[in-house]
């Protein structure tokens, strides 16, 4: 992973700077050295940052990485972020995630002899001016846990950096084992969510209730969050406390984006719960049989759901939406819409 071309180019490098994550962990994995240079004596976390690749830089900071490295023309990777970057959400996410990695904040860079936060200002990015301007001036909090999970619940991106920047546990939990994912998860902050799957908050903590931040996903329909989700390879097989994976619940609930992204990410679509109920099923039972149950159902069939799986009392999908009056359903079911 190491080997490098004429360019001084090697896969790991590449994988950096083109935003491939999956192929950066499995360069990782493979033994690539982290701190390895390209021909700008520049190391991946740079040009990661000058990309705008959050979560390739969180990655990177999670392997390790000299944070603080300066290149052949006096940028470290938050220099690069701003000076070379946009004032959008890709960068917004990036500077967060490089503030809540512990980064120097002050040192001015080899030419402009700009710190970040001047850089911003130059440049007209409100957006990351906002950003490094609160972690320029932040103290930190008493207690770095506590900060995170009012952070997390509240929406608050930037002093859930700061919190992680002062050494909180991105695994603290509150009084009823919510992690700040979680919360995050709960409440729709999805900005909140992309700072913390950056970082390695895991997907898959379950808390007092048996929910995860995956699993919620699936109860308020999120599909930005899920998006979020996805690349911190949330375990899909975890079950909530009626014994049922994501989908199940987002299909009661006729969360038809949600149902029509998640069927794509390999979960079972013919995962049976602790009631006896297929998503097919609780789509049907409990759902109203109107165009957003109708649409659930038209994509679970699609997605190879079993329509001959009965509930416990040997009722199939067809025959609860017979007995409901659910004639759309019906035909869905029947294969005649």
């Amino acid at each position: 992973m190491d080997a490098k071309d004429e360019t001084q180019q090697s896969a790991y490098l590449i994988a950096t700077s083109e935003g491939h994550l999956d192929l950066l962990r499995l360069a990782l994995r493979s033994g690539a050295t982290v701190d390895d240079k390209d021909s700008w004596n520049g190391t991946g976390l740079i040009r990661a940052a000058e990309r705008g690749h959050a979560l390739v830089v969180g990655e990177l900071l999670q392997a390790g990485i000299d944070r603080d490295h300066v290149n052949r023309i006096g940028y470290q990777a938050v220099h690069e972020a701003v000076w070379l970057g946009e004032d959008t959400p890709a960068y917004v996410d990036t500077v967060r995630v490089l503030v809540a990695g512990g980064v120097q904040l002050d040192r001015r860079s080899g030419t402009e002899r700009l710190t970040p936060l001047e850089m911003a200002r130059e440049r007209g990015y409100g957006r990351l001016e906002t950003v490094l301007a609160r972690a320029v001036g932040a103290k930190p909090p008493a207690d770095a846990d506590a900060a995170l999970l009012r952070a997390a619940a509240a929406g608050d991106a930037d002093a859930a950096a700061l919190a992680l920047r002062a050494g909180a546990d991105i695994e603290a939990r509150d009084g009823q084992g919510r992690t700040a994912l979680l919360l995050a998860a709960t409440h729709d902050h999805v900005e909140v969510a992309r700072l913390l799957a950056a970082m390695g908050a895991s997907p898959d903590a379950l808390d007092d209730r048996h929910d995860t931040p995956w699993l919620v996903t699936g109860v308020t329909g999120s599909v930005a969050m899920l998006e979020a989700l996805l690349p911190a390879q949330p375990d899909l097989t975890i079950l909530n406390r009626y014994g049922g994976v994501s989908l199940i619940p987002a299909s009661e609930r006729g969360h038809v984006d949600y149902v029509r992204r998640v069927v794509r990410t390999g979960i079972d679509v013919d995962h049976i719960n602790d009631l006896g109920w297929t998503a097919l099923l609780e789509a049907v039972v409990l759902g109203d049989g109107g165009p957003r149950h109708q649409e659930v159902v038209k994509i679970l069939l699609e997605a190879g759901a079993d329509r001959s799986i009965a509930d416990r009392d040997g009722v199939t999908a067809l025959e609860h939406a017979r007995a409901k009056g659910q004639r759309e359903v019906v035909a869905l079911l029947e294969g005649t819409d």
